[in-house]
């Protein structure tokens, strides 16, 4: 592969704007885009010109375009200031973002769609997060509250669709993971960018997916979205192709590959206030106990409620186990969101310590009802479920302690938070 840079006026960048206190680069793929892009480019060169507070760059990448879309986009560099031009030989969106941000030498480096779906409003409250340094990633969302989309029904269907399913799989936190609105900061994306492996649409899920498991912070903008009907995304080989890069990352994850050793950290988070009295410790565990009790409670009612129905069809162990396996997987959900922080674990370590955790929790409400079995051959169904819920209250506490002292556990004896 190869790439080259045209630039036009943008050899000014950054010169004669004392006031202004950090670099962006606005990148925006484009594949046989030349009749889209000029009004692109145009209307965002406007909007930034006049509107935004920081010194910025637009750069358009051309993936190996076979119309007159690199042509155009050299004429808009040639014309109008701080407009630059990269070109690749092979296609990719994901490839067109590590490439360019790798070659950035922009504190903040940001990619938008060349239709201009989202509204530009939306920009400095992406950005400003990453200036500050509040933040180290910044998307914008369709999904988040506040925001206003206009979107057939399809379409926002198989969007609700897929980013639930990531929330179900890997536990994430952000709500809309395709959205060609994003921005980070450079010295934190530069090392994530190694780790990213898909060169198209998957990209984006991949590079916030690992931010996550790395610990890092993912601030969401609602956005003003308007639909392209002239999309030429193929929504199934896509989706497809997202399924495996989903299974992909929850193995990278698994296997430890996910972790990247040299991303900044983020300080311990402690009280502004110098006579706040709640140490950190005493706080992470009152609220720990409080969080874990309410949906162990949550998760012990609707495991007797499954294990009931399940009963009428299959054995008491069979019915225990297929119950366990679904309230399992929302109690761990849940409880990755709301008690523990798994961000500074090696990912393999963690999982293979929660499988030995449910494990244990099985084995446990499995004896208690085997011995019930053996005491009374035939027991009756309300005493199977009170030997279960005795049982389950055991086992629930016995599971906070060993994931609090042993799988979300650092090394330097303090929970993480």
């Amino acid at each position: 592969m190869s790439g080259s840079l045209t630039r036009g006026h943008a050899a000014e960048r950054h010169h004669g704007e004392p006031f202004r206190t950090a670099t962006v680069d606005i990148v925006i793929p484009v594949y046989n885009e030349q009749r889209a892009l000029p009004g692109c480019v145009r209307v965002l060169h406007e909007f930034l010109a006049a509107q935004f507070p920081f010194s910025w760059t637009i750069v358009v990448v051309d993936n190996a375009s076979t119309d007159g879309t690199l042509d155009v986009a050299r004429e808009l560099a040639a014309e109008l200031d701080r407009v630059e031009v990269r070109h690749l030989d092979r296609k990719g969106r994901g490839l067109a973002l590590r490439e360019t941000w790798r070659a950035s030498t922009a504190e903040v480096v940001g990619y938008m769609d060349v239709d201009l779906s989202t509204g530009l409003d939306a920009l400095l409250p992406l950005v400003a997060p990453l200036v500050n340094g509040h933040s180290d990633i910044a998307i914008g969302s369709r999904l988040a509250p506040g925001a206003r989309t206009v979107r057939g029904p399809r379409r926002e269907f198989i969007s609700r669709c897929y980013n639930g399913l990531i929330r179900l799989t890997h536990g994430a936190r952000f709500s809309d993971a395709q959205c060609g609105f994003k921005a980070a900061r450079s010295e934190v994306i530069r090392p994530l960018l190694a780790h990213v492996a898909d060169d198209a649409w998957f990209f984006d899920t991949e590079l916030l997916l690992l931010a996550e498991h790395n610990g890092l912070r993912v601030h969401e903008v609602p956005v003003d979205w308007v639909e392209d009907t002239d999309s030429r995304v193929d929504v199934t080989s896509t989706a497809l192709a997202d399924i495996r890069g989903l299974i992909r990352v929850a193995r990278a994850k698994g296997s430890g590959a996910a972790r990247v050793a040299d991303l900044p950290r983020r300080p311990e988070p402690r009280a502004a206030h110098p006579d706040a009295v709640l140490s950190r410790a005493e706080g992470t565990w009152a609220w720990q106990v409080l969080s874990f009790a309410v949906i162990g409670v949550l998760s012990t009612v609707a495991n007797l409620a499954l294990y009931g129905l399940f009963r009428l069809w299959w054995p008491a162990l069979v019915a225990n186990f297929a119950a366990l396996v679904v309230t399992t997987l929302f109690n761990t959900e849940a409880n990755r969101r709301f008690t523990f922080t798994a961000a500074a674990k090696p990912g393999g370590r963690v999982h293979l310590q929660g499988l030995v955790v449910f494990g244990l929790y099985y084995a446990f409400t499995s004896a208690a009802l085997l011995g019930l079995q053996r005491l009374e051959p035939h027991p009756a169904r309300w005493l199977e479920l009170v030997v279960l819920l005795v049982a389950s209250v055991l086992g629930t506490a016995g599971r906070f302690v060993l994931l609090r002292t042993w799988v979300f556990h650092t090394d330097n004896g303090k929970d993480e938070k």
